[in-house]
């Protein structure tokens, strides 16, 4: 089935042609020609050799043809070499327009570098109307795509609308509007309701329409709808056709996704990541060499991303007939391709990166996110509501407990207390007691102690908490469970995330953990995911791993698996071996878990979450830090 979804929440740096305008044109020439027809076939690596020919002219037009080199080189993905190419450029010699256009490359040049700070330091200081057209919509879109970037998305939907107000192009227009909507509809109800008390009056007619389109299915709609024609009469799309259309596509299936004959995958063969990409990549050929029906396979070619530019190995899949491309696996790569190349195939990105999307890219990755949530979500329909927070205190351990706080308020819960405490240790003594309150009753019985000398002391735990929620690996998990029963609080249910268990039953240490609820991949929970695929049948690939990347083994199987499943994924969950898997609106296979809990020191299945009894990802805005650690690849 033919699906139409509307995906495009960052306009592309080069969703318009880089045409150059009303401004002066540049003389007739057979290596122009050239340049300007590979330029538009998205060749911009040869490209850059014949406007490099013509910079090296003298001419009138030199500077023009200088800057068109830069242009060519950042669309190659050679963002140093487009700097020092700028960086020979006399800025006294150029004309107030080319000065805007150079500053304007030097900003796309820092949002390919992930500078999103400085890209918006340099966007504020040039005058837009100083700039021909053509780059009065690239400043609109870049400016659109580093707020995007830098998570403030209102900021973003502001520029989007400044250039929907130049837009002549009526496809152009549209998609325009689309992406305002669409990033919108990232917002919760509760930030979207407090913003447009605030906002100018085009942005609040935007944020009110989108308000009510995210209820189009409801028997209000029409009146709600005809409410917001009268209150918004002057809304740049109250008398055109532009909401009749968007309800129009959005009837239609959700999104259109062809089955590849050919794959692309570019994973790290060296570096720090290496041995997670051989992981991913032995789940994936598992799940390849499984599939029965040989005629319908596709054909596999892998790609070293540790030995070359993200952008040029991407044009490189495509030019050798890649009809799909899976990877990369960090995240600053992810971030590259989308900011700086031209989508022509769609991406499946291995990891997630909150807050970033493009219609052309799939995310799937092992999102501390999911547990996060759906542990938040465990613990809430047990009946809790007051938590405690203990977490180790790496990048990791920092970030996961912001994740679980945040979705934790955000449903109504509320943490009373979190604490941090060193992996390395092994006395965890001073952190649990500061989390239970025990060091103030210490410090209560200390001070009685200087009036009555011989005064007795039962150290007493605070009582207003419902539950613990803890992160760690199996080594602290194996130690603070029982310095939490030793300090009393054998009776208050723990919680935790999937790193506490390696992924193998081992009851004679494990024991410690016992009582401990937890949500994990179905893989690693034997009697739900079994057959050719599963942990027992392929004992002899994974035992060549540390246990640390047995989730990624099974990342890779449904990286495979999945592939089959993208055109209807948004509707029909894929039951994967990371989980039940299913496309959400922000273009990523978000992870339904199994949750268990540690009995004798194995774990005991539980059951798969009801899929929406609480959506967490309503509730959460936090955008991840951009920087990739190996623990978030994990």
């Amino acid at each position: 089935m033919e699906h139409f979804k509307i995906y495009i929440l960052i306009i592309s740096l080069c969703f318009i042609s880089s045409c150059r305008g009303p401004g002066k044109r540049l003389p007739h020439s057979r290596d122009l020609e050239k340049a300007d027809q590979l330029m538009q076939r998205g060749k911009s690596k040869q490209a850059t050799y014949y406007y490099q020919r013509l910079a090296g002219q003298k001419s009138p037009q030199q500077n023009q043809y200088r800057l068109l080199v830069i242009d060519s080189l950042i669309k190659s993905g050679k963002t140093q070499d487009a700097m020092a190419y700028a960086n020979t450029i006399n800025q006294n010699q150029l004309a107030p327009q080319e000065k805007g256009h150079l500053k304007l490359l030097y900003a796309q040049i820092s949002l390919s570098s992930g500078d999103t700070e400085k890209a918006l330091a340099i966007l504020n200081e040039i005058p837009v109307r100083s700039l021909e057209n053509s780059n009065q919509l690239t400043y609109f879109q870049s400016k659109a795509f580093a707020y995007s970037l830098a998570g403030d998305l209102l900021a973003s939907v502001s520029e989007k609308i400044k250039l929907s107000q130049i837009l002549q192009d009526p496809q152009l227009e549209y998609e325009n509007n689309t992406a305002i909507l669409e990033t919108l509809s990232l917002l919760s109800s509760q930030t979207v309701h407090s913003s447009q008390q605030q906002s100018p009056n085009a942005l609040n007619g935007w944020i009110a329409l989108s308000r009510i389109l995210k209820f189009k299915n409801s028997p209000d709609f029409n009146d709600a709808l005809n409410e917001w024609y009268q209150m918004y009469p002057q809304h740049p799309v109250t008398n055109s056709a532009f909401i009749e259309t968007y309800l129009e596509g959005a009837q239609r299936e959700r999104h259109t996704f062809e089955l590849p004959e050919s794959i692309a995958i570019m994973l790290p063969e060296s570096g720090s990541y290496a041995r997670a990409a051989q992981a991913v990549r032995e789940g994936f050929m598992a799940a390849y060499y499984n599939q029965q029906d040989d005629a319908i396979k596709p054909n596999i070619r892998f790609y070293d991303s540790s030995a070359s530019n993200i952008i040029t190995l991407y044009q490189q899949a495509v030019e050798e007939g890649a009809e799909l491309i899976i990877g990369p696996l960090s995240k600053d790569k992810i971030e590259t391709l989308i900011s700086t190349a031209e989508l022509s195939v769609p991406v499946l990105a291995l990891n997630h990166i909150p807050g970033l999307y493009h219609p052309k890219i799939y995310q799937f990755g092992l999102s501390p996110i999911d547990e996060a949530g759906q542990i938040a979500i465990k613990a809430w329909l047990d009946g809790h509501r007051k938590m405690l927070i203990l977490t180790s205190n790496s990048g990791y351990g920092k970030r996961i407990a912001q994740y679980f706080t945040k979705i934790w308020q955000g449903m109504g819960g509320v943490v009373l207390e979190a604490q941090t405490y060193n992996p390395k240790d092994t006395d965890y003594s001073s952190s649990i007691k500061a989390l239970l309150n025990l060091d103030e009753s210490q410090q209560r019985y200390e001070q009685i102690r200087k009036v009555i000398s011989n005064a007795k002391f039962t150290p007493r735990r605070r009582t207003d908490v419902d539950a613990i929620f803890i992160s760690g690996y199996s080594r602290a998990a194996r130690l603070i469970n029982p310095q939490l029963k030793f300090y009393r609080a054998k009776q208050i249910p723990v919680y935790a995330t999937s790193r506490l268990y390696i992924g193998r039953p081992n009851p004679g240490q494990d024991s410690d953990m016992d009582g401990i609820q937890f949500c994990d991949i179905p893989w690693l929970l034997h009697e739900d995911y079994d057959g050719e695929l599963s942990l027992t049948t392929l004992q002899n690939t994974w035992q060549q791993f540390p246990s640390i990347y047995l989730r990624l083994i099974a990342l890779g199987i449904d990286t495979y698996s999945v592939v089959d499943h993208l055109g209807d994924l948004d509707s029909s969950q894929y039951q994967g071996a990371t989980g039940n898997l299913l496309l959400t609106d922000g273009n990523r296979i978000k992870r339904q878990l199994m949750c268990a809990e540690f009995v004798e020191g194995i774990p005991q299945q539980a059951e798969f979450l009801e899929k929406n009894s609480v959506n967490y990802e309503d509730v959460f805005e936090l955008r991840e830090q951009s920087e990739t650690t190996h623990e978030d690849i994990e």
